[in-house]
């Protein structure tokens, strides 16, 4: 399988390099960059050299380059660098001049659509990639983690109500110590409804705390 991978920009830099199976020298790039000098634009995806195989894939300027001991399905290994390159591009989406952006998955996904085998079959035809061009109408929203103009064709709501029991029993079976703790939910259906509650709780984001404090209702935004 893949010994060790490295990642070089348009100089012929290596600036991250990993290994897993075993350390191999970057030196090793030589013959990727020897083949990029011949012919830049036209570069061998396998790489043959006397004890090693090379298998690269270039984007933006950058290239990949899988280093594999043994014959193996090169397809199999550049689907896996593309994997590796579309998560470079969440590095890019999710920070804006160092600063954290977009940090909700939700909101990632619709930037990046997560790879699948139809997805890469239409890029490959069109020419297009997994970037959207689009920015998603929940980033600037102050409800990010939510994909906007959701509905639901059903009037419903479902909970899913979580309790824990902490408990300490002698060698009697008598209990020295009982705690019952109830926390989070998770609800689909209604945008807005209203529940009343008696006891101390821990609420997902979406639930206005203040609104619950102040009347002991529940209320989601």
């Amino acid at each position: 399988m893949i010994h060790s991978l490295f990642i070089i920009n348009s100089q012929g830099d290596v600036f991250l390099e990993k290994h897993w199976r075993s350390i191999i020298s970057r030196s090793i790039c030589d013959y990727y960059l020897e083949a990029q000098r011949v012919n830049p634009n036209d570069i061998a995806p396998v790489i043959a050299t006397p004890h090693h195989y090379l298998i690269s894939i270039q984007r933006g300027g950058v290239s990949f380059v899988a280093v594999c001991m043994e014959e193996i399905p090169p397809l199999f290994v550049i689907e896996f660098l593309h994997r590796i390159v579309d998560t470079f591009q969440l590095l890019d989406e999710m920070l804006d001049n160092g600063f954290p952006l977009a940090t909700e998955s939700n909101i990632l996904k619709e930037l990046i659509k997560p790879p699948n085998i139809l997805r890469t079959i239409a890029n490959t035809v069109t020419g297009k990639t997994n970037v959207s061009e689009i920015l998603p109408t929940g980033q600037l929203s102050n409800i990010p983690w939510r994909r906007s103009g959701v509905k639901y064709t059903n009037n419903e709501a479902y909970f899913d109500v979580i309790e824990e029991v902490d408990a300490i029993i002698d060698r009697s079976g008598a209990t020295v110590f009982a705690e019952i703790q109830g926390y989070s939910w998770r609800h689909k259906g209604f945008t807005k409804f209203l529940v009343r509650i008696v006891t101390e709780a821990t609420w997902d984001r979406p639930i206005n705390v203040l609104t619950f404090d102040a009347k002991n209702i529940i209320t989601q935004s």
